[in-house]
């Protein structure tokens, strides 16, 4: 019992750790970086974590607390979500909630299921953490795709990127946001993971 006590007890306060970091890069500058129409967010970075080591429950938690972030960042802290916000609200929440939700989730899944086969582990970690952010971005655009694309506000992107396809426009929109996301996840979420990972053998987790 005292085990099963001490155990919960450390994956709350892993959690706990990991909203906050959420949140403290939610409101800081370290979170997003501005550039033209979406943002790159580093924020996927703990998410993924914390589906590696919690599991997918705590992912889909992790990814719940993102969204939310996300939808308060529409608030005027970004140009973009304020214009998505400005044409459809509960289309913008859906949007920012529902993708990093899923996110988090499948993240956990994919590395759980991952972890059943012979794999090695630090192998399936490094795929985790690469996942994460390539499901972020897939899930978001297909969210926007389906209830922006045919806004006034997206076509013009679609317009000055030169785009004439859905397709098109999501290659041309994600371009270097979607790599540098994944590459930071890649490369810090692995090691953070690899890391948080030892300590919880350590500790009997």
């Amino acid at each position: 019992m005292n085990t099963r006590i001490t155990e919960r007890t450390t994956k709350l306060v892993q959690i706990a750790l990991l909203v906050a970091i959420i949140l403290l890069m939610a409101f800081t500058p370290i979170g997003y970086i501005k550039t033209f129409g979406l943002e790159i967010t580093l924020i996927v970075v703990p998410v993924t974590v914390g589906a590696v080591a919690l599991g997918p429950a705590g992912g889909a938690i992790l990814g719940a607390i993102f969204g939310a972030t996300s939808f308060i960042q529409c608030f005027g802290m970004s140009p973009f979500g304020a214009a998505l916000l400005g044409i459809n609200p509960w289309a913008t929440f859906i949007v920012c909630m529902v993708p990093r939700l899923l996110m988090g989730w499948f993240t956990g899944l994919i590395f759980a299921g991952l972890r059943k086969t012979n794999m090695n582990k630090n192998v399936a970690i490094a795929i985790a953490n690469l996942v994460g952010p390539l499901l972020n971005t897939l899930f978001f655009m297909s969210a926007l795709v389906i209830f922006f694309y045919n806004t006034e506000y997206i076509q013009g992107f679609a317009s000055l990127l030169g785009t004439t396809n859905v397709f098109a426009f999501i290659i041309a929109f994600v371009g270097i946001n979607g790599l540098v996301e994944a590459a930071a996840c890649f490369i810090l979420g692995t090691a953070v993971s690899k890391a948080l990972d030892v300590y919880n053998t350590k500790v009997g987790i």
